[in-house]
């Protein structure tokens, strides 16, 4: 009778420690009733123009880019350089780098010419005196092909945290929060203080600032939350497959939380019917999803309840392990005790 009474109780204590928890419920998703044209598997929007954001990676490709004149010549600049006889007879012609020394190489006849700190008027007057020395009259073109600090705005260039891209010598230009003509615009405008009437060519090399999320309940055990990059054409089938599918201890029950507010000024929050959606390719909740979402994916309430019960039921376990061991220790002693009494006592 007292057993079962002490078993009575521990049972009383186990279910008074889990209290309410057992069994719960979310409390009901409020549904706000979306319009019919909300984006969806087979009926996709238009994504809105890119807006740039830190960590966003640019390619930038320079179209036309000019020093402003009088230039002044500079170490790794490419000139191209024609020497002809009066005649017109060739004598040199080919492309080449001002040297970090500031030289510029004409081939084993002429040497080099210094070059760095000139103007191209005056680099051809250097070099048509020196050219001079051997030909009489000769004819000299020079023309400057490429700027050495062209390198520094072609190119990937990432977006820094504080919203610019650097340039180089050119310094930054702040671009977070414009589409990417705006983008091109204001790029131009920053490079025509140093170039003549600049062209370049802006686009996304790395689409790193957009994202949605896939939350999936953890039974009692803890959310897990997953970042997906936004590409524009995903559905909620998709983030789904990008999570590997649902895990065990999920239940079929989802949404779509779309940050911001509805028309109406409530929360948009769009149910989503997971078995119309994956056994009967039923598209009116497959969502397409937009940068911000939050797919959320609710836990199973039996795995759950069994990990909430475990969890509670831990800790009386380990308890009960320990009297129970403190028990047996107490019993062995006392027999031992009792059998050393009798022993002595026994004999002849």
């Amino acid at each position: 009778m007292i057993r079962h009474l002490q078993h009575y109780l521990l049972l009383t204590m186990i279910l008074g420690s889990l209290g309410c928890q057992t069994l719960h419920q979310h409390k009901n998703t409020p549904v706000i009733v979306q319009p019919a044209d909300v984006p969806k598997e087979l009926c996709k929007a238009t994504i809105p123009e890119y807006v740039i954001e830190p960590p966003d990676i640019l390619t930038i490709d320079a179209l036309r880019v000019l020093p402003k004149q009088p230039y002044a010549l500079q170490p790794l600049d490419s000139i191209s350089v024609q020497i002809n006889k009066s005649n017109g007879e060739p004598l040199f012609n080919a492309s080449a780098s001002i040297d970090p020394a500031g030289e510029l190489p004409l081939g084993p006849e002429f040497g080099s010419v210094k070059a760095s700190g000139k103007t191209i008027g005056q680099l051809r007057t250097e070099i048509k005196r020196l050219v001079n020395e051997t030909y009489s009259e000769p004819l000299v073109g020079v023309d400057l092909v490429q700027i050495a600090l062209l390198q520094q705005i072609a190119g990937e260039h990432i977006v820094s945290p504080d919203g610019k891209v650097n340039l180089g010598v050119y310094g930054q230009v702040r671009v977070a929060g414009m589409s990417i003509p705006e983008s091109k615009q204001a790029i131009e405008a920053h490079l025509s203080t140093y170039l003549d009437k600049p062209q370049i060519a802006v686009d996304i090399f790395g689409f790193n600032s957009k994202f949605y999320y896939v939350i999936s309940e953890g039974g009692g055990l803890g959310d897990q939350v997953t970042r997906i990059p936004f590409t524009g054409n995903e559905t909620v089938l998709d983030a789904i497959s990008n999570v590997e599918g649902l895990s065990a201890v999920s239940s079929k029950q989802m949404w779509v939380a779309r940050p911001g507010r509805n028309m109406d000024g409530g929360e948009q929050v769009l149910p989503v019917d997971w078995q119309a959606v994956s056994m009967r390719g039923d598209t009116r909740t497959n969502y397409q999803i937009m940068p911000g979402d939050r797919v959320f994916v609710a836990e199973d309430k039996l795995v759950a309840f069994d990990n909430h019960f475990a969890k509670q039921v831990a800790p009386i376990e380990r308890m009960a392990g320990v009297v129970l061991l403190v028990t047996q220790a107490a019993q062995r002693l006392v027999y031992f005790e009792q059998s050393g009494t009798n022993g002595g006592n026994s004999g002849f």
